[in-house]
């Protein structure tokens, strides 16, 4: 099993940059597929980017293509989601998944998560 836990959202102004991280417990992180996901309220949650255990692999949400990166660091136990040129309806909370099967978009084939961290955006 694997633990998660996010940091680094707050309240920017649009056009600014934040980067998250979400720091993983356990010893075989390097296994897992990780990913962002993020939920506006009265919304679903939906996809933002993940990246394959080696890093080799990434997808992203059309929506955020070319403003956001996601990276990971397998001997630090971490993923980042670098955000730049952020607008306001990039503004949710956002959440770091894990999982160990082959890398997805799909929100339900992540078993572990994270209890999210707020990112808003003002205009």
């Amino acid at each position: 099993q694997v633990q998660l836990v996010e940091s680094g959202g707050g309240l920017v102004q649009a056009g600014g940059s934040l980067r998250l991280s979400c720091a993983a417990s356990g010893r075989t992180f390097s296994r897992y597929t990780m990913a962002w996901f993020r939920q506006a309220p009265g919304k679903e949650r939906e996809f933002v980017a993940a990246i394959s255990w080696s890093g080799g692999t990434t997808f992203y949400a059309d929506s955020v293509k070319g403003r956001f990166t996601i990276s990971r660091n397998n001997a630090k136990n971490a993923v980042y989601l670098q955000m730049n040129s952020l607008k306001p309806e990039d503004t949710a909370v956002y959440y770091c998944a894990a999982d160990q099967s082959p890398i997805s978009r799909v929100v339900r084939r992540y078993d572990y998560w994270g209890q999210g961290t707020q990112v808003t955006v003002s205009s």
